[in-house]
């Protein structure tokens, strides 16, 4: 893969020969060795883990390149993303292979042999060198693409593929694979009729392990990379579609086969997400939320409407895109509802403006105010994202409005400043309200005051956060503040004043 990605940045350049031998190095202990080399290397005799001097005696034109480690990651993750168009199912194995879990899934593409096909021919295409085994479990599968070739290994021949395998096709160390050999075990058919309680003692138990794993006697687990959406469906083309207009009259057609599903279990879409697969192997992911459980294609549509124009230039079709999936990534139960006869009492209109601010502001800028439990004024509150703290609970602002007028609260601003800012004040002694103040160097003069709102501080808190008196005040041009002393003459020889809002 390495040699793959630097032959392609020379084509793209425009760069060297292509049957110029190209080998990838590596630092391994103290050594510099052949981490990587292409077809043209191996025809002169050179290996991975080979020296790099020895290479250059064997070859002295050899094309020399650094190992990338970041790179080829970002390649193999890329190359994992492009697989999702045969499975969701895939996982990344690190550093040169990707796991698809197909089953399922190979009677979309005519079967499992013409679905190997399918996927070497595409990854050709894109320059990539690859080498792909279908088997019953993991371990086969891995073993075959590595030591055997492309194969599709029946079901229940397992042994008979492994067999004539090197130990190392287990996915062993190589520290375990040198002691192996150096007793005379170099293939895995050498181990499978030994006595299975002298190898674990003295080779260790997973070396069992492996083996069982391989011949399916102990399930190994896929780890997709990406978990697997609750619903989705897709949509192949024959020519590839770049308009904006054809991706949204795509997902309008997926979104209708999705929303019947949904409707017959009782559910509703939380997250979408769409996925675009380019011709040249890149995949554009576009991701939209919900305020409530929404099955309505054309409400969806209108999601992805605004987030494409959000987007603009950056999902950049390319050349066009031959397959598009759309996924349910949460969904959440939605039972049918009672239409109201009013003509305001449907709160889905204020959920669907919600969605479609969130689809192109993002869903972080478009906010909530939910109450919280709390007597100080900056926790009474705070501002959530609109989409996951829904008003069917009023998210507590009928029981502030109990408790406001069972005591008798004063009245306070609509909005507070982020934080209480300083100010210098003259004050009556001891509770008296500010006779003047000055606020970002302006001085105020109080004309009229209302309070004090004594307001006690968090004892159970760490600061121990004085007491507050909080005061209504009005200024000589009319202008009225919210603003309060933290901390009391008896306790404190200076309190300090604060101005924390405005009426508007």
């Amino acid at each position: 893969m390495s040699t793959d990605r630097i032959r392609r940045q020379w084509r793209e350049a425009g760069g060297r020969e292509e049957r110029e031998g190209l080998a990838v190095v590596g630092k391994r202990g103290n050594v510099e060795r052949l981490v990587a080399v292409d077809a043209a290397a191996e025809q002169r005799g050179l290996r991975g883990g080979l020296a790099l001097a020895e290479a250059r005696a064997m070859d002295p034109a050899l094309v020399v390149v650094e190992e990338d480690a970041a790179a080829d990651a970002r390649l193999l993750e890329a190359v994992a993303d492009w697989c999702q168009r045969y499975t969701p199912l895939v996982a990344v194995d690190a550093p040169d292979s990707v796991l698809l879990d197909i089953g399922g899934c190979a009677h979309l593409f005519g079967g499992e042999a013409a679905l190997r096909e399918d996927l070497l021919a595409r990854l050709a295409r894109f320059g990539l060198t690859v080498c792909a085994s279908i088997a019953d479990t993991i371990g086969a599968a891995w073993a075959a693409a590595h030591f055997s070739g492309p194969t599709c290994v029946e079901s229940g021949k397992e042994r008979d593929c492994l067999a004539g395998l090197p130990l190392a096709a287990l996915r062993l160390p190589e520290e375990t694979v040198a002691v192996l050999a150096r007793v005379g075990l170099k293939r895995i058919g050498d181990i499978l009729d030994l006595p299975r309680a002298p190898l674990a003692a003295r080779f260790g138990g997973e070396l069992l392990r492996q083996l069982d794993r391989a011949l399916g006697r102990e399930r190994e687990p896929l780890n997709p990379r990406l978990p697997a959406p609750s619903y989705f469906t897709e949509q192949r083309f024959a020519e590839p579609i770049a308009r904006e207009e054809d991706v949204l009259a795509t997902v309008a057609r997926l979104a209708q086969r999705l929303c019947g599903l949904l409707e017959r279990r009782g559910e509703g879409a939380r997250r979408i997400e769409l996925a675009l697969f380019r011709t040249d192997g890149a995949v554009r992911r576009i991701s939209v939320g919900t305020a409530r459980p929404l099955r309505d294609p054309q409400t969806i549509r209108a999601l992805f409407g605004e987030r494409l124009a959000a987007l603009a230039d950056a999902w950049d079709p390319g050349f066009g895109f031959d397959l598009a999936r759309l996924a349910i990534l949460a969904a959440e139960p939605a039972p049918p509802q009672q239409i109201g006869l009013g003509a305001n009492d449907d709160p889905a209109a204020l959920d669907e403006l919600t969605d479609r601010l969130a689809a192109r502001l993002g869903s972080h800028r478009v906010a909530r105010l939910v109450a919280h439990d709390s007597h100080v004024p900056e926790l009474a509150a705070a501002a959530l994202s609109a989409q996951w703290s829904t008003a069917r609970s009023e998210n507590g602002w009928a029981d502030f409005r109990r408790f406001r007028a069972a005591v008798a609260l004063p009245p306070r601003p609509l909005r507070l400043l982020a934080r209480p800012e300083p100010i210098e004040a003259v004050a009556a002694v001891p509770d008296g309200p500010p006779l003047r103040f000055r606020w970002r160097r302006a001085l105020h003069e109080v004309a009229a005051a209302e309070g004090p709102e004594r307001i006690e501080g968090l004892w159970w808190s760490e600061d121990e956060a004085p007491a507050r008196d909080y005061f209504r005040v009005e200024d000589v041009s009319g202008r009225r503040f919210w603003l309060f002393r933290a901390g009391l003459y008896r306790d404190l020889a200076a309190p300090r004043w604060f101005l924390h809002g405005m009426f508007a």
